[in-house]
């Protein structure tokens, strides 16, 4: 296993996202048939996740930039170093300025068991 540098990838991942027409991009960090999926996705300021399914456990840590974290009830706007437990419902994410943040989810044990049979 080798040390991942969340900075120089920020940087790789911010460039990657100047040049795609989504206008981010994403890199799975961590992922290694364990329970545990860390990926830093970059966003462009404006570009969004579109609303999408809670997984079972997951947090999203912002490492720069600006982005809102959108949920059925309630909104967080959340910058450089904020950290904060994805609530367990429909949510999506905007990047109000140009940002990169790390996710990561708790896979569900039941899929990783039918996975392997």
């Amino acid at each position: 296993m080798q040390p991942v540098n969340l900075i120089a990838m920020q940087h790789e991942l911010l460039t990657e996202a100047h040049s795609a027409t989504a206008r981010r991009a994403a890199h799975t960090v961590y992922h290694g048939g364990a329970l545990l999926r860390q990926t830093a996705l970059a966003l462009l300021a404006g570009a969004e996740l579109a609303e999408h399914d809670s997984p079972p456990e997951a947090t999203l840590q912002v490492l720069t930039g600006k982005i809102r974290l959108i949920g059925q009830e309630q909104d967080w706007e959340l910058g450089t170093g904020d950290l904060i437990a994805i609530p367990s419902e429909r949510h999506s994410v905007v990047a109000v300025e140009d940002s990169v943040f790390l996710l990561s989810i708790r896979r569900d044990a039941r899929s990783q068991q039918g996975a392997r049979s």
